[in-house]
C-alpha cells in the first residue's frame, strides 16, 4: 500500500540520501536506520508529505502522496522525535484537539480511557508543562489507542520511556502489527518487535 521510490533529500547544499526505496503491505514492519544526522527524521517527516523528496516519488494505493493529500494524511498518524504538545493545555486536552485536527472527534471518556491506558491515572487534567518528559512521551503515544490509521510512522517512540511503558509501546505495535497495519520507525534502543515482515532502511553519509 506504500511505496517510496528514489527518494533523495537536500539540506543547504548537502545530500543527506539519495535512492531510497521501499514497498510496504499490511502487517509489514521497517526500521529507518541511520547515523545522527544521515536524514532519519526527514525521510519520516517526507513520508508523511512535510518534506518534499528533491528525487523520487511516494506511492499510497499507487497514487502519489501529493495528488491524494487529504486521504493519505486520514491514513497516517505521525509521532515526531518531540511530543508536539501545548504546554499550557491538560494531557486530555491536547490528547481530543490532535485527533480534532486529524478529523476525528474524540470523546472525553474514550480520550481519558486512553491515558489511562498509558499509565496516567490521575494526571489527566494537569496542564503537561509540569509532566515529566517520560509523561509527556506517553501523552502522545496515547494518541495510538485512538487512531484509525493503517500507517504508523514513528521517530524514536521508546524515547524517555520506563520499562514498564517500553514493554506496553510494544505490544501495541505489535497488536498493531497483527491487525494489519503497518509501522514505520527510528530507534536506537534494541527492543525486537515482532512482525509479518520486517525491513530496513539504512541511510548512508554523504
Amino acid at each position: 500500500m506504500l511505496e517510496a521510490i528514489n527518494l533523495a533529500a537536500v539540506r543547504g547544499d548537502r545530500r543527506l540520501f539519495a535512492g531510497v526505496g521501499f514497498s510496504l503491505q499490511g502487517g509489514d514492519l521497517l526500521y529507518v536506520q541511520g547515523a545522527n544526522g544521515s536524514g532519519k527524521t526527514t525521510l519520516l517527516r517526507m513520508l508523511c508529505g512535510l518534506v518534499i523528496p528533491e528525487e523520487g516519488k511516494i506511492l499510497w494505493s499507487q497514487e502519489d502522496i501529493r495528488s491524494e493529500r487529504e486521504a493519505y494524511l486520514q491514513s497516517l498518524v505521525y509521532l515526531g522525535h518531540l511530543c508536539a504538545l501545548k504546554d499550557d493545555l491538560t494531557g486530555l486536552e491536547n490528547l481530543r484537539i490532535t485527533e480534532a485536527l486529524a478529523g476525528e472527534e474524540i470523546s472525553e471518556p474514550r480520550a481519558m480511557a486512553a491515558l489511562q491506558g498509558v499509565g496516567l491515572n490521575g494526571y489527566e487534567d494537569l496542564p503537561v508543562r509540569v509532566l515529566s518528559q517520560g509523561q509527556r512521551r506517553r501523552v502522545a503515544l496515547a494518541r495510538l489507542a485512538l487512531t484509525q490509521a493503517p500507517l504508523w510512522i514513528l521517530d524514536e517512540p521508546f524515547t524517555a520511556l520506563d520499562k514498564a511503558s517500553v514493554g506496553s509501546l510494544k505490544t501495541r505495535l505489535e497488536d498493531h502489527l497483527e491487525d494489519g497495519g503497518m509501522v514505520i520507525l527510528t530507534t536506537h534502543q534494541e527492543i525486537e518487535i515482532k512482525a509479518a515482515v520486517i525491513k530496513q532502511v539504512a541511510l548512508a553519509e554523504y
